[in-house]
C-alpha cells in the first residue's frame, strides 16, 4: 500500500505567479531604498525625487500584474 504524503493540487500558474512577485518585490525595494538615499544626501531635492519614486514603484508593481495575468491568457 502507498501512503500519499503530499498532493500537488491547484494550477502551476499560482506557482508561477509566486515566482514572478519575487523580481517586482525586489525592484519595490530597491526604488525605495534609493529614494531614501537620494533624500539622505540631498534633502532639498525630496521633493523631484519622490516622483521618481513613485513612477519606478509604479513600474515595478506593472510587472507583478503582469505576472499575475499572464497565467490565464497563455492557461
Amino acid at each position: 500500500m502507498i501512503d500519499v504524503l503530499a498532493a500537488v493540487e491547484g494550477n502551476i500558474g499560482s506557482v508561477g505567479y509566486g515566482l514572478a512577485a519575487i523580481g517586482p518585490g525586489i525592484g519595490v525595494g530597491i526604488v525605495w531604498a534609493a529614494y531614501i538615499q537620494a533624500t539622505a544626501r540631498q534633502p532639498e531635492s525630496a521633493g523631484l525625487t519622490r516622483t521618481y519614486a513613485f513612477l519606478g514603484a509604479a513600474l515595478s508593481e506593472a510587472l507583478a500584474l503582469i505576472g499575475l495575468v499572464a497565467p490565464f491568457i497563455y492557461g
